[in-house]
């Protein structure tokens, strides 16, 4: 008799385990980007232009996983492929440097088609409708709210070292430690934090001195801060590097990413 309850535990184990690895692969297959996609990667993303074909495809992969996880979804306004294929690079290009990395702390993007005030409104704001994008909280946990115009702006121009996209998922990737507060500790090892807040500080204040080419809404704080210095590193690598290096040097360590290599990026 216990020879067979043994026989049955062995057997119910190795199916469970059967089970949980075929689950596991499942959730692994990710279908081939589609080729209108790919152009608009190709016509729109610089990221992924200077990238080599060996990354480019993993680029493409990471994009299709993120838009297979997470919902897009328009408010009063409607999602096209190309708003899709800008988000979800948008995720991409932070958490390009790490493997596997998923935004645990995401399942909606909602896009806006305009700018909006504080109160959510964009058909009549209150006020100067001057939010370009956010990630939400109480009944907006886990949600990420876009303008529709902004995103589209921060592949648009690339040289004015704004992306409103990625600043917010900055932002995520900052909350991963469990606060938006401007020092990533998922990203930075112990010993980086006192030295990126001396710096942070420090370019903060030449911001808000008006001595610095790091747009001014960097200087309001320090959660501002780090997400308004990545949209220049990703936009403006080489110019970054040039004017200021040691943040550039603080960025590669943040994302592991030394862009300022790749001799066709933006200068």
């Amino acid at each position: 008799m216990q020879l067979q309850l043994i026989i049955i535990g062995i057997v119910c184990i190795t199916i469970l385990l059967f089970l949980v690895l075929k689950k596991k692969q499942e959730k692994t297959v990710i279908a081939p980007i589609p080729e209108a996609w790919r152009k608009i990667l190709e016509q729109k993303v610089v990221f992924y232009r200077r990238l080599l074909s060996l990354d480019q495809r993993r680029f493409e992969d990471e994009v299709m996983r993120f838009l297979s996880e997470i919902v897009i979804e328009g408010v009063k306004t409607e999602i096209t492929d190309e708003d899709k294929v800008l988000i979800a690079a948008s995720a991409v290009i932070p958490i390009f440097g790490f493997e596997s990395w998923k935004y645990t702390n995401l399942k909606t993007v909602l896009i806006y088609p305009d700018y909006f005030d504080q109160n959510l409104n964009f058909e009549n704001p209150e006020g100067i409708a001057a939010i370009a994008g956010l990630v939400g909280t109480g009944r907006f946990e886990n949600q990420m709210i876009l303008s529709k115009k902004a995103l589209h702006h921060g592949f648009d121009n690339n040289s004015d070292k704004l992306n409103t996209a990625i600043h917010e998922f900055v932002h995520l990737l900052d909350k991963s430690d469990g606060a938006i507060d401007g020092i990533p500790k998922a990203l930075l090892e112990n010993h980086q934090y006192i030295p990126w807040l001396q710096l942070m500080h420090h370019k903060m204040e030449a911001i808000n001195k008006d001595k610095s080419d790091i747009r001014n809404y960097g200087g309001t704080s320090e959660t501002e801060f780090l997400a308004v210095a990545s949209e220049y590193f990703f936009s403006r690598p080489k110019l970054l590097k040039r004017k200021h290096p040691e943040l550039y040097k603080m960025m590669v360590a943040c994302f592991k990413q030394d862009l300022a290599k790749r001799k066709s990026f933006t200068k």
